[in-house]
């Protein structure tokens, strides 16, 4: 088994697509075709928003999606890792933590002193592998704001 992480290109749109639609199901969530072209152009610009792909022996099974923003504590920016998927059928191959230990390391080079993400309570099998790459520090809250 090959794995590789690449950045997204223009070419990938059509997979991307099939694989962040994937994302939001899972989590039994919508979005507006609208918001899927957003997304894509925002990744594909300079808008500060980044992401990655991971293929097996050439096939694209994973994406993740990343930002920096700034902090009021710290001169450097934090990086926060928004999406993460991986296809069930390659899941428990190394895809997931390669995919963070890639944006680690990219937020590393960039001098962020902190990479974090959330994830459901119920995620359990994601959260089997965050509990191995990293500390639960915080209850994350949230409030949705003009629904």
């Amino acid at each position: 088994m090959s794995l590789k992480i690449r950045p997204i290109t223009q070419s990938d749109k059509t997979r991307w697509l099939e694989l962040f639609k994937s994302y939001i199901e899972f989590y039994n969530s919508k979005l507006s075709d609208d918001q899927y072209e957003l997304t894509w152009r925002r990744l594909n610009s300079d808008y500060n928003m980044y992401g990655l792909l991971a293929e097996i022996d050439g096939q694209v099974v994973g994406l993740a999606h990343y930002i920096f923003r700034p902090d009021t504590w710290e001169v450097e920016d934090f990086c926060y890792l928004e999406d993460l998927f991986v296809e069930p059928t390659v899941r428990s191959k190394g895809v997931g933590r390669a995919l963070i230990k890639e944006v680690e390391q990219i937020a590393t080079k960039k001098g962020s002193k902190r990479l974090y993400w959330t994830t459901a309570a119920d995620n359990l099998v994601a959260r089997k592998l965050y509990d191995k790459l990293a500390v639960i520090d915080r209850v994350h809250y949230k409030i949705y704001l003009n629904q």
